[in-house]
């Protein structure tokens, strides 16, 4: 059969089927308001050389305009079932008008028809050139956009793929896509052909490398929805979050981003709910997933919820739950946060549900500004004087709840449409005036195109050159010869917003921030709250006005609006630090307080910081004080009273030095050693002396003294209490007939005695000052609240051999005294010695606990009492009875008595 019979055939059969519909429908009769006749019903549905009514799958919905170039659209408007196919009727009669619209999106179509009206009018940019554009409808369906798409390759109403019959096609670019699902099915047959391809919605994950899609995507890269969530639950403070996600590939990347994002910024997810794409479409079999979920999301303690997805259906659905099931409380309030892709919308069965739910949701949208003349261009739409326009009708139909007139059917009870009808009208939810920003995308493609052939059509021989295509016109022109000017395309549209696109073909814009503030009268407004624009620079990257957010109600008080949390735990205030539960996610914490010396100065921080050396924590451990210095000085009453005590002491052996030298040359002076008295006297003086070397302010000097002068007289004075008990035992082991003894006694010994064991002392002192020697330093540990002055000992083991030292002097001496207690001299002074050397041991036995226990000044308190406690316990034990004897009882004090002592 030749080619002209089959187009002949197939004419006829066109025309047999438009005769067919055209008697089924047809009426007159019906008038408008004015007395103007109506256009037939079938002019409505069929209108002549339009939609294809007679292939196996037939377009029933278009809008079409012819033009010099043709910007094909794709639009998701009306939702068609898949009947059952039964064989009993023709499958034309099986698609009939079986439909649901989503009236919100007939302002997509509007927006491009908007462009192409203005670009036609405005002779700068396309001069003697007119823009056309043929818009189909995707029905929502992968079959129904492959069948769409095909269409708008093809030569009118003659779907023939792959050919061109008759009329060449004039389609030059595509603009559509609102789900990803729609725009992957136009990518697969548009790639062939490298038509432009123009996406107005969320871009689909291509899992195939080897054939990369290119797309120039009207809405920022889904990388500005993910930061946009993290900037906002950042900025509020929220990191107990709840995430729905649709379960496909482009949520699976969205799941896999954030939650990466998130755990990085310390927060997580209190559950994660993945919605798959046929409970969108059979929700009613869902229903146990959906009143499962519902619970789930009332019972739990987030507040703040992420939604990411391409429609609001199951969200609506889910908000929808407690009617269905009965409940009579009112659901909690919760903070929805939704992406740019998402819109408002609603379908005729749900004009009676209840909004009052995303009351306060926050969501990204396009930005977008009011187009001058858009409105008015909206309210000029009336469904009888556009017959071009497919869509129109069923629009109208229910967004209105009224029907056109068909005698066909009894619709007495329905309400007529008499095309008078407003569209400002209609609530928000099924359709706006003020322009959208999925709109908006639409509008700036349809003139990023027209600037496109602009460039292409202006430019002279460097371009012809360059790319070797030839004269450049839009009769030769081949689809991809667009794409390099696209590429470069900048421009700015009507409201004066910029458009151009990066290297990845990403229109380079910002997302706004929309409070959703609904009202119980089904209408709602979209409040702009903020922006992100990851072009902008640093400072101005996220901008968001808190004080102009309504939040859910919820969040209100009585007489004043409070920021909702949404946190596992209450936050841990300054002062506490964070400690993950077991078992839990790790938003999940106690507060516990901060250890001595550390603090926290910001709520919820995973630990303490410890304060510097010169600083110590307050009692709140939430602030670090400086320390103030101290040392061990006369001006406090510790260091006064021991002052006094050490000059008290010392005046007294001053006292008892001056009678032993008034009355030197009285029996009891001269008994056991006249200079070994004298010499224990005066370093009994030095070291009540000496402990004055440790109160006052730490220098140099000071410290080499102070160890130095202490250790040095207390060894001179141990040695002279050892010397003095050697000689009392010497002197009566000499008075036995025969001794050996007499070549001992004397004083050349006595003073010998206290030479070697002061040169001993000195020799330790001398290795101490040679290798590590005391100085000057702060101890900022001992003491929390005060940084310690004093006298570091250089090296603690040279200091514990000087004390060992002193310690074993003190035991020969006491041990040596103790053997000597009973020989009988009425001036002898073992006796005393030996009381005295007791208390001394004890003094010091009990000096080194007390040392080690004490912090700061303390310990040098702690050293001059034990200085002064030991030499009072040396003076107070040898010297009174004496004294007593020399002033009180001058009698005894005579050589009888010495004698008497013997016998």
């Amino acid at each position: 059969m030749s080619g002209h019979a089959v187009n002949r055939q197939e004419e006829v059969r066109q025309a047999e089927i438009n005769q067919e519909m055209g008697r089924m429908l047809k009426t007159s009769g019906f008038q408008k308001s004015d007395g103007t006749e109506l256009l037939p019903y079938t002019e409505y549905k069929t209108h002549p050389a339009k939609c294809t009514i007679g292939d196996p799958l037939p377009i029933l919905h278009c809008y079409l305009q012819d033009g010099d170039h043709i910007i094909g659209g794709m639009v998701s408007q009306n939702i068609m079932p898949d009947p059952p196919i039964n064989f009993d009727e023709h499958p034309n009669q099986s698609l009939a008008f079986d439909h649901m619209v989503v009236t919100k999106h007939y302002q997509h179509l509007l927006a491009l028809a908007f462009a192409v009206k203005e670009i036609n009018v405005n002779h700068q940019i396309l001069p003697n050139i007119t823009l056309g554009f043929h818009i189909y409808d995707s029905y929502f369906k992968p079959r129904w956009t492959y069948r769409a798409t095909m269409e708008l390759l093809s030569t009118q109403n003659r779907l023939i793929p792959n050919y061109q019959c008759g009329i060449q096609n004039k389609m030059g670019s595509v603009i559509g896509g609102l789900h990803s699902e729609i725009s992957l099915c136009m990518a697969a047959i548009l790639g062939i052909y490298k038509l432009p391809l123009f996406t107005y919605g969320s871009v689909p994950v291509h899992n195939d490398r080897a054939e990369p899609l290119s797309f120039y995507q009207m809405v920022p890269n889904e990388s500005h929805n993910y930061a946009g969530f993290l900037q906002l639950l950042l900025h509020f403070r929220w990191t107990w979050v709840g995430v729905f996600a649709k379960d496909d590939d482009n949520g699976e990347r969205f799941v896999r981003t954030i939650l990466e994002m998130f755990l990085k910024h310390g927060i997580c997810l209190a559950f994660l709910e993945r919605v798959k794409a046929n409970q969108v479409n059979s929700l009613f079999d869902e229903f146990e997933w959906l009143e499962r979920t519902y619970h789930r999301l009332m019972n739990s303690s987030v507040n703040a919820v992420i939604f990411y997805g391409e429609s609001m259906t199951m969200l609506r659905w889910l908000l929808f739950i407690p009617n269905l099931i009965g409940l009579t409380t009112k659901p909690k309030g919760k903070v929805w946060l939704m992406t740019a892709q998402m819109e408002l919308t609603s379908l005729m069965y749900q004009r009676g549900w209840d909004i009052q739910t995303i009351h306060g949701a926050l969501s990204f949208a396009v930005h977008s500004s009011e187009l001058p003349g858009f409105q008015n261009f909206l309210q000029m739409r009336n469904p009888f004087l556009s017959r071009e326009d497919g869509f129109l009708k069923d629009f109208w139909e229910q967004a209105f709840g009224c029907i056109f007139p068909n005698p066909m059917a009894n619709n007495n009870a329905e309400e007529t449409c008499t095309g008078e009808e407003k569209l400002k009208d209609i609530p928000g939810d099924f359709f706006e005036m003020r322009i959208t920003g999925q709109s908006y995308s639409i509008y700036n493609a349809a003139y990023a195109v027209a600037h496109a052939l602009h460039a292409m059509l202006s430019q002279g021989t460097k371009i012809q050159a360059m790319m070797n295509i030839g004269r450049l016109n839009l009769q030769h022109h081949q689809p991809w010869q667009l794409h390099y000017f696209l590429k470069r395309v900048s421009f700015n549209n009507s409201a004066g917003d910029k458009v151009s696109f990066n290297l990845n073909g990403e229109v380079v814009t910002g997302l706004d921030i929309i409070n959703w503030v609904t009202f119980p009268n089904q209408s709602f407004h979209k409040m702009k709250v903020g922006r992100l624009d990851l072009y902008a620079p640093n400072d101005k990257i996220f901008t968001i006005y808190d004080d102009a957010i309504t939040w859910h109600n919820s969040f209100n008080q009585v007489w004043y609006q409070t920021l909702p949390l949404s946190v596992c735990t209450n936050s841990c205030h300054p002062g506490y630090f964070r400690k993950e539960q077991k078992g839990k996610a790790f938003c999940c914490y106690d507060c516990i307080p901060c250890p001595e010396g550390k603090i926290s100065n910001q709520q919820d921080m995973n630990d303490c910081s410890k304060c510097p050396e010169d600083q110590y924590s307050n009692k709140g451990q939430n602030l670090c004080i400086p320390k103030t210095i101290t040392f061990l000085s006369y001006e406090e009453p510790f260091g006064f009273t021991l002052a006094i005590l050490a000059l008290s002491f010392a005046l007294m052996t001053a006292l008892v030095l001056g009678i032993f030298i008034k009355h030197r040359n009285t029996p009891i002076v001269k008994a056991n050693n006249r200079s070994l008295t004298y010499t224990l006297l005066i370093s009994l003086l030095l070291c009540f002396f000496c402990a004055l070397l440790f109160i006052g302010p730490p220098e140099k000097t000071m410290c080499l003294f102070q160890q130095t002068a202490f250790g040095m007289v207390f060894s001179v004075a141990v040695s002279c209490l050892l010397a003095k008990t050697i000689t009392v035992v010497l002197a009566f082991m000499a008075t036995k007939p025969g001794s050996r003894m007499r070549k001992w006694v004397g004083k050349r010994l006595a003073m010998s005695i206290v030479l070697c064991c002061s040169l001993m002392q000195a020799g330790n002192y001398a290795i101490w000052l040679a290798t590590s020697p005391p100085f000057p330093d702060t101890d900022m540990h001992s003491v929390t609240e005060e940084i310690v002055w004093e006298c570091n000992e250089g090296s603690a083991t040279m200091f514990y051999c000087v004390l060992g030292y002193m310690g074993f002097l003190a035991i020969v001496s006491v041990t040596v005294a103790f053997f000597a207690r009973k020989l009988p001299d009425s001036f002898n002074e073992a006796k005393f010695i030996t009381f005295s050397m007791l208390v001394f041991c004890s003094v010091w036995l009990s000096f080194v606990p007390a040392y080690l226990s004490s912090k700061g000044k303390n310990m040098v308190a702690v050293e001059i009492f034990y200085i002064l406690a030991s030499s009072a316990g040396l003076l107070v034990c040898i010297f009174p009875p004496k004294c007593y004897i020399i002033l009180f009882r001058p009698e005894l004090n005579n050589r009888e008595q010495l004698i008497k002592g013997k016998h």
